[in-house]
C-alpha cells in the first residue's frame, strides 16, 4: 500500500545522486514548492526542479496542485488512487505517468 503511496515523488526524492539533467531554472511551481517544504533528506533545489520541470511537461495546473498536496497529506493520495470517482481515475493515471517520467529523468 505504502510503495504506491506518492510513487513518483517518492522515488524521485530517494534516488542516490539524482541530477539536475534539464537546463535552466524552472519557476517554482507547486510541486517544487512542495517538495522544498518536505522534510526527505534526498530534496535539493536541483531535484525539486526538476521534478517541477517534468510536473509542468506531464501535468496541469490543477494536477499539480494536488499532487503537491500528497506531501502534506499522504492519505490523501490513498484515497485517491482507491476513489471509484472516474476523475480520480483519469488524474491517477496521469501521476503515474509523471512519476515514472520524473524518476527516469531526474534520478
Amino acid at each position: 500500500m505504502k510503495r504506491l503511496l506518492m510513487a513518483a515523488l517518492v522515488a524521485a526524492l530517494v534516488a542516490p545522486g539524482a541530477v539536475f539533467v534539464t537546463t535552466g531554472m524552472a519557476m517554482a511551481g507547486p510541486i517544487d514548492r512542495a517538495c522544498m517544504a518536505s522534510d526527505r533528506k534526498a530534496r535539493s533545489l536541483r531535484l525539486c526542479s526538476c521534478i517541477q520541470q517534468v510536473a509542468d511537461r506531464t501535468l496541469s495546473r490543477s494536477d499539480q496542485r494536488l499532487a503537491a498536496r500528497f506531501f502534506r497529506d499522504p492519505q490523501r493520495a490513498q484515497d485517491i488512487r482507491q476513489s471509484d470517482n472516474q476523475n480520480h481515475e483519469v488524474f491517477w493515471r496521469k501521476y503515474r505517468a509523471f512519476g515514472e517520467t520524473a524518476a527516469a529523468t531526474c534520478s
